[in-house]
Protein backbone atom coordinates (compact mmCIF):
# COMPACT_ATOMS: atom_id res chain seq x y z
CA UNK A 1 0.00 0.00 0.00
CA UNK A 2 1.41 3.39 -0.99
CA UNK A 3 1.85 6.01 1.72
CA UNK A 4 0.75 9.67 1.53
CA UNK A 5 1.96 12.25 4.05
CA UNK A 6 -0.16 15.37 4.29
CA UNK A 7 0.76 18.70 5.82
CA UNK A 8 -1.73 20.35 8.14
CA UNK A 9 -1.47 24.17 7.92
CA UNK A 10 -2.66 25.54 4.59
CA UNK A 11 -3.39 22.04 3.31
CA UNK A 12 -6.15 20.68 5.55
CA UNK A 13 -6.38 23.65 7.97
CA UNK A 14 -6.84 27.26 6.84
CA UNK A 15 -4.21 28.98 9.01
CA UNK A 16 -3.80 31.96 6.69
CA UNK A 17 -7.46 32.96 7.02
CA UNK A 18 -7.22 32.90 10.83
CA UNK A 19 -3.95 34.82 10.77
CA UNK A 20 -5.47 37.51 8.54
CA UNK A 21 -8.65 37.64 10.64
CA UNK A 22 -6.71 38.25 13.87
CA UNK A 23 -4.36 40.77 12.30
CA UNK A 24 -7.18 42.75 10.67
CA UNK A 25 -9.18 42.73 13.91
CA UNK A 26 -6.29 43.89 16.09
CA UNK A 27 -4.74 46.42 13.71
CA UNK A 28 -7.83 47.82 11.99
CA UNK A 29 -6.49 46.54 8.65
CA UNK A 30 -8.17 45.12 5.55
CA UNK A 31 -5.68 42.54 4.28
CA UNK A 32 -7.14 39.79 2.09
CA UNK A 33 -5.72 36.55 0.70
CA UNK A 34 -5.49 38.31 -2.68
CA UNK A 35 -3.02 40.76 -1.12
CA UNK A 36 -0.72 37.81 -0.42
CA UNK A 37 -0.37 36.77 -4.06
CA UNK A 38 3.18 35.40 -4.19
CA UNK A 39 3.95 36.55 -0.63
CA UNK A 40 3.76 35.38 2.96
CA UNK A 41 1.71 37.47 5.41
CA UNK A 42 5.04 38.48 6.97
CA UNK A 43 5.98 40.13 3.64
CA UNK A 44 2.83 42.28 3.62
CA UNK A 45 2.76 43.37 7.27
CA UNK A 46 5.16 46.03 8.49
CA UNK A 47 8.20 44.81 10.40
CA UNK A 48 7.04 46.38 13.67
CA UNK A 49 3.90 44.16 13.54
CA UNK A 50 5.82 40.89 13.10
CA UNK A 51 5.81 40.23 16.88
CA UNK A 52 1.99 40.32 16.76
CA UNK A 53 1.95 37.75 13.93
CA UNK A 54 4.23 35.47 15.94
CA UNK A 55 2.13 35.97 19.08
CA UNK A 56 -0.96 34.71 17.22
CA UNK A 57 0.88 31.50 16.33
CA UNK A 58 2.01 31.06 19.94
CA UNK A 59 -1.45 31.67 21.39
CA UNK A 60 -3.15 28.68 23.00
CA UNK A 61 -6.22 28.79 20.77
CA UNK A 62 -4.87 29.68 17.31
CA UNK A 63 -4.50 26.14 15.93
CA UNK A 64 -7.72 24.89 17.53
CA UNK A 65 -10.07 27.29 15.75
CA UNK A 66 -8.87 26.91 12.16
CA UNK A 67 -11.39 26.18 9.44
CA UNK A 68 -11.08 22.91 7.55
CA UNK A 69 -10.13 23.27 3.90
CA UNK A 70 -13.11 22.49 1.64
CA UNK A 71 -13.50 18.77 0.80
CA UNK A 72 -10.46 17.75 2.89
CA UNK A 73 -12.39 15.54 5.30
CA UNK A 74 -14.27 13.66 2.60
CA UNK A 75 -11.20 13.13 0.41
CA UNK A 76 -8.90 12.07 3.26
CA UNK A 77 -11.43 9.54 4.44
CA UNK A 78 -11.63 8.13 0.90
CA UNK A 79 -7.83 8.13 0.52
CA UNK A 80 -7.53 5.95 3.62
CA UNK A 81 -9.34 3.14 1.84
CA UNK A 82 -6.62 2.97 -0.82
CA UNK A 83 -3.49 4.46 0.81
CA UNK A 84 -1.76 4.66 4.17
CA UNK A 85 -2.37 8.29 5.17
CA UNK A 86 -0.26 10.25 7.65
CA UNK A 87 -0.57 13.84 8.81
CA UNK A 88 2.92 15.37 8.96
CA UNK A 89 2.90 18.81 10.51
CA UNK A 90 5.90 21.00 11.24
CA UNK A 91 5.21 21.92 14.86
CA UNK A 92 8.70 22.48 16.24
CA UNK A 93 8.80 26.25 15.71
CA UNK A 94 5.72 26.69 17.89
CA UNK A 95 5.73 23.95 20.56
CA UNK A 96 2.53 25.36 22.08
CA UNK A 97 0.80 24.14 18.93
CA UNK A 98 1.15 20.41 19.73
CA UNK A 99 -1.97 19.92 21.83
CA UNK A 100 -4.19 22.39 19.93
CA UNK A 101 -3.23 20.75 16.62
CA UNK A 102 -3.83 17.31 18.05
CA UNK A 103 -7.27 18.30 19.42
CA UNK A 104 -8.14 19.94 16.08
CA UNK A 105 -7.26 16.73 14.23
CA UNK A 106 -9.28 14.64 16.70
CA UNK A 107 -12.30 16.88 16.20
CA UNK A 108 -12.17 17.24 12.41
CA UNK A 109 -10.40 14.03 11.31
CA UNK A 110 -11.37 11.43 13.93
CA UNK A 111 -10.79 8.64 11.37
CA UNK A 112 -7.02 9.34 11.35
CA UNK A 113 -5.49 7.34 14.21
CA UNK A 114 -3.00 9.08 16.54
CA UNK A 115 -0.34 6.65 15.31
CA UNK A 116 -0.64 8.34 11.90
CA UNK A 117 0.06 11.88 13.14
CA UNK A 118 3.67 13.05 12.99
CA UNK A 119 4.85 16.27 14.64
CA UNK A 120 8.20 17.22 13.16
CA UNK A 121 10.38 20.05 11.92
CA UNK A 122 12.26 18.91 8.84
CA UNK A 123 10.03 16.59 6.79
CA UNK A 124 12.97 14.82 5.16
CA UNK A 125 12.53 12.25 7.96
CA UNK A 126 9.12 11.27 6.59
CA UNK A 127 9.21 7.97 4.71
CA UNK A 128 6.30 8.13 2.28
CA UNK A 129 5.67 7.90 -1.43
CA UNK A 130 4.04 11.34 -1.58
CA UNK A 131 4.02 14.52 0.49
CA UNK A 132 1.26 17.05 -0.08
CA UNK A 133 2.48 20.37 1.34
CA UNK A 134 2.17 24.09 0.66
CA UNK A 135 5.80 24.80 1.55
CA UNK A 136 8.25 24.18 -1.31
CA UNK A 137 11.15 24.05 1.18
CA UNK A 138 9.63 20.94 2.78
CA UNK A 139 9.02 19.38 -0.64
CA UNK A 140 12.65 19.95 -1.68
CA UNK A 141 13.83 18.07 1.44
CA UNK A 142 11.43 15.18 0.92
CA UNK A 143 12.74 12.01 -0.79
CA UNK A 144 9.42 10.88 -2.32
CA UNK A 145 7.27 12.84 -4.76
CA UNK A 146 6.35 16.28 -3.49
CA UNK A 147 2.97 17.68 -4.46
CA UNK A 148 2.53 21.41 -3.96
CA UNK A 149 -0.82 22.41 -2.46
CA UNK A 150 -1.83 25.84 -3.75
CA UNK A 151 -1.51 28.72 -1.30
CA UNK A 152 -1.16 32.47 -1.87
CA UNK A 153 2.54 32.46 -0.96
CA UNK A 154 3.52 29.72 -3.45
CA UNK A 155 1.75 30.86 -6.64
CA UNK A 156 5.04 31.49 -8.47
CA UNK A 157 6.71 28.24 -7.39
CA UNK A 158 7.42 25.71 -10.12
CA UNK A 159 9.13 22.33 -10.20
CA UNK A 160 6.43 20.29 -8.45
CA UNK A 161 3.10 18.81 -9.43
CA UNK A 162 0.54 21.25 -8.10
CA UNK A 163 -2.99 20.80 -6.79
CA UNK A 164 -5.30 23.74 -6.24
CA UNK A 165 -7.76 22.05 -3.88
CA UNK A 166 -8.91 18.74 -2.45
CA UNK A 167 -11.03 17.90 -5.49
CA UNK A 168 -7.81 17.90 -7.54
CA UNK A 169 -6.14 15.65 -4.96
CA UNK A 170 -9.13 13.33 -5.28
CA UNK A 171 -8.79 13.26 -9.07
CA UNK A 172 -5.04 12.61 -8.83
CA UNK A 173 -5.18 9.72 -6.35
CA UNK A 174 -8.68 8.25 -6.58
Amino acid sequence: MKRIAIDMDEVIADAVAEHILRYNRDHDAKITKDDLHGKWLWDVVSLDHHPALEAYLRSEDFFEVLDVMPDAQRVLEALQRKYEVFIATAAMEFPTSFMPKYRWLERHFPFIPPSHVVFCGNKSIIHADYLIDDNPRQLRLFSGEGILFDSPHNVAVTGFRRVKNWREVEAMFL
